[in-house]
């Protein structure tokens, strides 16, 4: 049966091979194919079937404070609905360091703690990432022109 439980164990798993192949594949040809066109995906369709249903005016008054966004995630579909953002957007943010990384020459094994803690505590692993391309491309400003 499709319960909230069993949906989260399937979601924390197939992160899992995708934050694989950023580490250690990042330049195979089919690594941002699997990891944006489809985990990401499989990920965003899941938020949208749990999301959307749930959806109401009301939400839109809770985001304006800590305890309504507390009241928000008071049951287990919720509870999903937010870990399952998270797991969408840390992957994102992994897959855009691996891509910057490349178009500055950062060597790809330098990233692998960016990586980890990207996957484990997302904006903890992007910073990591900035002191890194700051010290190696002496660049802090992203360019993408």
């Amino acid at each position: 049966m499709m319960t909230p439980d069993y949906i989260f164990k399937i979601a924390s798993t197939i992160v899992l091979p995708a934050w694989l192949l950023l580490m250690f594949a990042s330049n195979w040809k089919w690594t941002s194919r699997i990891v944006v066109g489809v985990v990401v995906t499989i990920l965003s369709i899941t938020y949208a079937l749990f999301a959307l249903p749930m959806f109401s005016a009301e939400m839109f008054d809770s985001f304006g404070t800590l305890e309504g966004v507390m009241n928000l995630f008071t049951d287990p579909t919720s509870v999903l609905i937010g870990w399952i953002h998270y797991l969408a957007f840390d992957l994102m943010v992994g897959w855009f360091i691996v891509n910057d990384a490349r178009r500055e020459a950062i060597n790809r094994w330098f990233l692998i703690p960016c990586l980890l803690f990207t996957f484990m505590l997302g904006p903890v692993g992007f910073l990591l990432y900035l002191l890194l391309r700051l010290v190696v491309a002496k660049k802090y400003f992203f360019d993408f022109n």
